[in-house]
This record gives C-alpha cells, structure tokens and sequence, in this order.
C-alpha cells in the first residue's frame, strides 16, 4: 500500500437552506478550488467520488460536468452523514492500492429546512430497528429522529455519571468561539453557556436548540495522490493520510441497550483504535481534533470514544478547558457541525480542509501551534464511521 499524500482542499461558505446556490454550482466550485490548491488540472484526475444524501442518482455527474467532462469514472457515494469521508475512504484506498495516482473526492448538499427525517415512506426505513429501540428506551416518538437518538445518549451519560445540561452548553459555546475565526463558518456569532441554556428546550431538561447543528448547504473537496504522481508533477506533498479506518454497526449496538452505541460509540472507538494501532500512537500523540458535534451531545460522548479521555471524564475534560486552545487537544477549531454548518455530504470533506490548512499552518486565527497530528471523525447513523489521521510531512 502505497502513501497517500493530500495535495489540494477546496471548500465554498456554508449557507442557510434557500441562501446558497444549487448543488451543481456548488460542487463544481469546491472541486475547482480543490484542483487550484493542488495545482492539478482536471485532466489529470482518473477517478472522482461524489457523496451527497439528498439527491436522485447521478448528482455527482450533475456537479463535475460543471467542472470537465474527461470520461472517467464517478462514483456516487451515501452513508448518512459519514458520506463526505466515505467519499475520502474510496479516493484514498484508490491510490494506496495503486488503482490510480490522482483522485478526486467531492462532497455536497442542498438541503431543506427542519429536521432531518426519510424520504421515502412508501418501502422499509434503515432506521427500523433503531426506532423500536429508541422507543424502549427513552420513548418521546413525537421527538425527530436525530434530535431523539442524540439526545437519549447524552440523557444515558448524564444518568450514569450525573453530567450537568451545562456541560453540553460549555461544548456549544466553545464552538462558536472557535467559529468566530473561521469566514467559512455558517454561524459566526460567539455565545455564552448562559445563552445556551436559555435557548429554546427541544427536548426539556435533555436538550436546547443552541445544542443542535442547524441543517447547511455547502460543498468541499479534496485531491488526492501518490507520491510518485506528486514528485513527477512537482506538488506539494506536505501532508498525507497515515492510517484511516471504516466501521459498521455490530450486534452490540442494539443488544447493549444504551443509547450511546445506538448512535456509534462502538463504530467510533473501534475505528479510533484501528488507526491508533496502524500508526503506531495513542490518542494523547494528537494535536487537533475535527469531530462529529452534529449535537453537543455527542461530542461529548466522541471524546471518550476516541479515548481523548477515560469513560466517564469526558464532563471534566470540558469544565478542565482540555477540548480548546492551551488544553490538552482542540477539537474542532473550524467551529464544527455546531457553528460552521453540517451538509451532510460535505462535512467529511470539509472536516478534511480544515485539518489539512491546521497541518500547512494555513489556518490563519484558528491556527494550533506546531500541530503534527490530525484526527477526523465523521459518523452517519445506520450506520458508518470513518476516522482518518494525517500527518505533516
């Protein structure tokens, strides 16, 4: 298997459903910058992989005609919201087995206003079973989807280890400082714990809007190649993937009848372990964290899967101000699904940019210091983890 290096990332500003332009536009704009950060032409490109979820067959034909029509594959990706890295996970396995030298990973989403639900009601949901045991366990059908599976896993880790509601408030206001810095970022205004706390109850006593990523529309991109490929071009190769790792749902997710493995813990930390293992590191190695804070909830929840901290001190790894710049590792300094805006299909891809300028030193106000290590967690329900650690060169 041979090296994967990252020579471009491209991402557009995330929007409000209605403010942005339509998915081809938007695709085709992150792949071009993507191919411009490279210094790629698109001619060069021998594979392309597409993932979005909300859309019919072919939209990532729709989006890259937009850009050239070269004749080469491209393959159409959905795995919930672990699309974008899923995306990632095809382009990098690609080059590593020698498949091709230069690929092309693209994520986007238009998405519509409210909260995620199905689409089609007239055949079997993939949520069936993770439906009948929502409702044994924590009930409140009248909740949507996501807000319920999220929800009820912060509820179980605030019934085993006394988490305060707070605690998840502290994680939503560190987000938009973080957020604050980032001119890609679709909510840029810094709030506190206490406005937090007072924002309206979706779930009360479980969970506050604030809490919540707001549905995004938006695109990113990444180009991918060997080294060999970046040598005999002249292209940067200052940052590659070291280890990446996929994961599926195992029977453990609904016969331990917690919450937290309903919505990936188990996929998280098996995934984690997989590149720590690969790499030849532990979590402590890791200087920057984007995780999947889809709720506040579950970022909490993903330190401890990722082993950041020990089960059960993931409430002290926040109040301690270990997840921010001067403690022990920041996560999600681009503002995270909780400020930048979480489009399904592009949030893998654009958890990857950021990682990438953090590596280059490119990040600008949100840059951390010497960082090295980078570690991306993108999950989708149903299920899918994808964790991927890149390394400067």
């Amino acid at each position: 298997m041979q090296p994967v290096i990252v020579a471009g990332v491209g991402m557009i500003p995330f929007a409000k459903p209605g403010a942005s332009a339509p998915y081809p536009q938007m695709g085709a704009s992150a792949a071009r910058l993507a191919l411009e950060d490279a210094a790629v032409d698109h001619a060069w490109i021998e594979q392309a992989y597409a993932g979005y979820v909300y859309g019919d067959s072919t939209c990532g034909q729709r989006a890259l005609y937009e850009v050239g029509m070269s004749g080469v594959p491209v393959l159409n990706v959905n795995n919930n919201c672990s699309t974008g890295s899923s995306a990632l996970f095809l382009a990098r396995q690609a080059i590593a087995s020698g498949a091709a030298d230069c690929v092309l990973a693209l994520g986007f989403e238009q998405m519509k206003p409210g909260a995620l639900g199905t689409q089609f009601d007239d055949r079997p949901s993939p949520f069936e079973r993770f439906d009948a045991l929502a409702d044994e366990l924590v009930g409140e059908p009248q909740i949507p989807l996501a807000i319920r599976y999220f929800g009820g896993a912060g509820l179980a880790h605030m019934k085993q280890y006394g988490t305060q509601l707070s605690t998840f408030a502290k994680i939503r206001a560190k987000a938009s400082r973080h957020a604050a810095n980032n001119p890609l970022a679709l909510f840029r205004k810094v709030v506190d714990e206490d406005e937090v706390m007072a924002s309206p109850a979706i779930w009360p006593g479980v969970m506050t809007r604030l809490m919540a990523c707001p549905p995004t529309c938006g695109a990113a991109a990444a180009v991918l190649c060997s080294e060999g490929f970046a040598r005999r071009h002249g292209l940067r190769s200052d940052v590659r993937i070291r280890a990446q790792a996929m994961t599926t749902d195992t029977p453990a997710t609904f016969e331990s009848r917690d919450m937290r493995e309903l919505v990936g813990y188990g996929m998280t930390r098996r995934a984690a372990q997989s590149v720590y293992t690969a790499a030849g590191i532990g979590p402590q190695d890791v200087d920057v964290v984007e995780l999947h804070d889809c709720f506040a909830q579950n970022e909490l929840i993903t330190y401890e899967g990722l082993g950041l901290c020990a089960e059960g001190e993931a409430e002290r790894f926040v109040c301690d101000g270990d997840n921010t710049y001067g403690g022990r590792v920041v996560t999600n300094p681009s503002g995270g699904l909780l400020s930048k805006g979480h489009p399904l299909g592009a949030t893998g891809l654009a958890q990857c940019t950021e990682l990438v300028h953090q590596l280059r030193g490119s990040a600008g106000e949100r840059q951390v210091d010497g960082a090295r290590l980078a570690l991306q967690h993108n999950l989708g329900l149903g299920g899918a983890c994808v964790v991927t650690l890149y390394e400067r060169c």
